[in-house]
C-alpha cells in the first residue's frame, strides 16, 4: 500500500490542515517518490519513535486480548485539530482473525492510484499511523451482543463492504451524502448496513444513508472559522464543499463523520457499550475506561492505570 493516506497533508499546510475537518490521518506507508506533495508522513519515524509506539501498541493489544467482544470500534488521534475540539479524526472497524492477531479494516486514499481504497492493517501498523510520535491517543469501543456478530459478518462481506466504497474521496465529506465519502463516513455506513441488515445492491449506500437519517445519526457540526479556508477549499486537492448543504456552507457549520459521532452512535444503539481510552507522551502510557476523556497532554486522574514507557 504505497502513498495511501486517509487525510490531509502537510505540505499543503495546515491551513488546509484546519480546513479538512474530517481528515483521516495517514497510514503507515509512505509516498512513492513522484507522487503527491500531500501525500504520507513527512519525516519517517526513527527508532526510538518506533520503539515507543511499538510498547504503547501493546498496552492496546493487551486490552483487545481481554475482550470477548467479535467487532471494535477502534479510533485514533491524527492531524492536531484541538482548534476545532476535535481529538480523534480516524476510525474503523477491528476484528480477531482465524490466527488471533486483530485486524483494522479502513477506507483510505491511494494516492499512487488516485482514488480511495478498503485496507485491512494490523494493530500495530494502525496505531502507528499518527501525524506525531511524540503523543497520541487511542480509543476502543467493543461491539458486543447479536448486533455485533451482524457488523462482524458484514464487514467481512467483501463484496458488500466495498459496495459501499465511494469512488470519490473528501476528506471533509458530507455526512449524508453520496457525492464522495471519508474513512469516517465508510464505518458509519458499515454499521448501519450491518444493523439494517441491508442487502447487496447498486443502491447499497443511498438506502445507508436513509438508515442513518431514519435512526438519528447526527455529527455535530463543525465550525470553519475562516471565510478564506472556505473559498480555499476550490483549490485543495481531496476537500470539497458542493456537496454540503448551502445553508451549512453559509454558515460555516459542516457535518462531516468524525469518530465521536460514530462513538455516540454506537452509545445510543448500544447503551451497554463501554469505552477505554488509551493516550502516550512519550514517557507514559494512561489508560481510562469510561465516556469521560482524557485530559489534554495525556494527564492522568484518580482511578486511571498509568504504565511507564521504556526509553
Amino acid at each position: 500500500m504505497s502513498g495511501a493516506r486517509c487525510g490531509l497533508w502537510r505540505r499543503a499546510g495546515r491551513w488546509a490542515a484546519a480546513l479538512g475537518v474530517a481528515v483521516c490521518a495517514a497510514l503507515s506507508a509512505p509516498a512513492q517518490a513522484g507522487g503527491p506533495a500531500f501525500c504520507g508522513r513527512s519525516q519517517p519515524l526513527t527508532a526510538p519513535e518506533q520503539a515507543r509506539l511499538l510498547q504503547f501498541t501493546g498496552v492496546v493489544r493487551a486490552a483487545l486480548a481481554g475482550t470477548a467482544a467479535p467487532v471494535v470500534l477502534i479510533s485514533r488521534a491524527g492531524l492536531d485539530l484541538s482548534r476545532f475540539g476535535i481529538r480523534y479524526s480516524h476510525a474503523a472497524l477491528a476484528w480477531r482473525d482465524e490466527q488471533g492477531a486483530w485486524q483494522a479494516r479502513q477506507l483510505y486514499y491511494a494516492c499512487d492510484e488516485g482514488r480511495p481504497r478498503l485496507y485491512d492493517q494490523g494493530l500495530a501498523g494502525f496505531v502507528m499511523g499518527v501525524d506525531d510520535p511524540s503523543q497520541g491517543y487511542v480509543s476502543l469501543v467493543p461491539l458486543t451482543g447479536e448486533t455485533a456478530a451482524q457488523v462482524r459478518a458484514a464487514l467481512l462481506d467483501t463484496p458488500r463492504a466495498l459496495r459501499l466504497l465511494s469512488a470519490r474521496y473528501s476528506a471533509n465529506a458530507y455526512a449524508f451524502g453520496q457525492d464522495y465519502q471519508n474513512c469516517n463516513q465508510w464505518v458509519a455506513e458499515m454499521l448501519v448496513t450491518a444493523w439494517g441488515d441491508l442487502p447487496d445492491g447498486d443502491d447499497l449506500r443511498a438506502r445507508a444513508q436513509q438508515w442513518l437519517r431514519t435512526a438519528g445519526y447526527a455529527p455535530a457540526p463543525v465550525p470553519v472559522d475562516s471565510h478564506w479556508l472556505m473559498f480555499a477549499a476550490g483549490f485543495v486537492p481531496l476537500i470539497h464543499l458542493r456537496d454540503h448543504p448551502e445553508e451549512d456552507r453559509y454558515a460555516m457549520q459542516l457535518h462531516v463523520s468524525l469518530p465521536a459521532s460514530l462513538e455516540a452512535f454506537v452509545r445510543q444503539r448500544l447503551p451497554g457499550a463501554e469505552r477505554t481510552e488509551f493516550c502516550h507522551d512519550g514517557r507514559q502510557v494512561v489508560v481510562r475506561r469510561g465516556w469521560t476523556p482524557i485530559a489534554e497532554g495525556c494527564v492522568p486522574a484518580a482511578g486511571d492505570r498509568v504504565l511507564p514507557i521504556d526509553g
